[in-house]
Parts: structure tokens; sequence; C-alpha cells
């Protein structure tokens, strides 16, 4: 059964490379169903990563950067309209969605979705844990070494070691050794 599951894995992989604007690192394990929509931008995703089942990475024309050995778990989804950096270690739980814009609100009698998006860069710390269905909003940085607590909204920047939750996400500690 293993010889299975690793041609599996291998022919997975083989499949993602063939995509124009996508780096994949060495020994990443990608799931079931993973999409990756570079549009014109790029993806990059570092040695050692996992993205698990169902993972939607859409670059959208700019750029979305996964260092070393960070998790995705299943059917996240990461937009990368205007730039997304996520670092080294960090674990991402499953239904996340990290955003990189917003939309133009138009006036009243404009349709919303004829408006260009504002791109908001979001970067994320090395070492951060963001648990079950954490959304992070565009332009929001999360520090090295966070934790965002299941069903968390994001909606403006947490410092390196802050433990956040709730919607929106407030600082409630931080972990032991940090400076914070």
């Amino acid at each position: 059964m293993g010889v299975v599951r690793n041609l599996i894995k291998a022919v997975r992989r083989l499949r993602l490379r063939t995509h124009r604007g996508l780096t994949l690192g060495a020994n990443c394990d990608i799931g079931p169903g993973v999409l990756v929509e570079t549009g014109g931008g790029q993806v990059t995703i570092g040695d050692d990563c996992t993205l698990s089942a169902g993972v939607v990475l859409a670059a959208y024309g700019d750029f979305i950067e996964l260092a070393r050995w960070v998790h995705v778990g299943p059917y996240t989804t990461i937009y990368g309209h205007g730039g997304v950096t996520i670092g080294e270690g960090t674990l991402i739980a499953m239904h996340c969605r990290i955003l990189s814009s917003s939309h133009t609100i138009a006036p009243q009698g404009t349709f919303i979705r004829s408006q260009p998006d504002i791109l908001q860069p979001t970067s994320i710390g090395r070492d951060v844990w963001l648990g079950a269905g954490v959304t992070v909003l565009g332009g929001v940085t999360i520090g090295d070494g966070c934790v965002v607590g299941a069903g968390s909204v994001v909606t403006r920047d947490l410092p390196p070691g802050a433990v956040a939750y709730g919607s929106p996400a407030e600082i409630r500690s931080y972990r032991e050794g940090s400076s914070g």
C-alpha cells in the first residue's frame, strides 16, 4: 500500500509542476484536489510543505509564497491578489481563508464587482498557528510565533508571540518566552 500511496503523491507533485508560475520545493506532500491558479502571477511552495485536500492557492496575477515546512490544512483558500507571504514552520488548520485584497465600495447604482480591487499585502510570520476556520483579512501582518484561535477574524496586525481570538481577533495573552 505504501508504494501505491507514494506513487499517487508523486503524480500529484508532477501534475502541479506543469503550472506556469509555480515553483514547488522538494518533498512536498500534495493532497487530492489541490488547485493552484497563478493567473500570470507566482506561487512559490517551499521544501517539505503539506497542502492538504482541497487547498486553493490563487495568486491572481500577484504572488503567494510559502516558506519551508508550512502545513496548509484541508479546504483552506489563499488569495494572492495583493501578495501573501507565509513563514517557515507555520501551521494553518482546515477551512482557513487568507486574503490580500478588498473590494472598492462603489456608489449606489454602480456595481461593486465593476470596481477595481484594493490590493493589500498580507504577511504571516514563522511558527504561527492559525486555528480551524480563521480568516485573515488583507493588509494584515501576523508576527512570528502568534497563535490565532479557531473561528477568529484577524482584521489588524498582531505582534510576535501574541495569542489572539475572537471576531475581530483580540490579543488575550502572549506565548511564554515572548517579548510581548
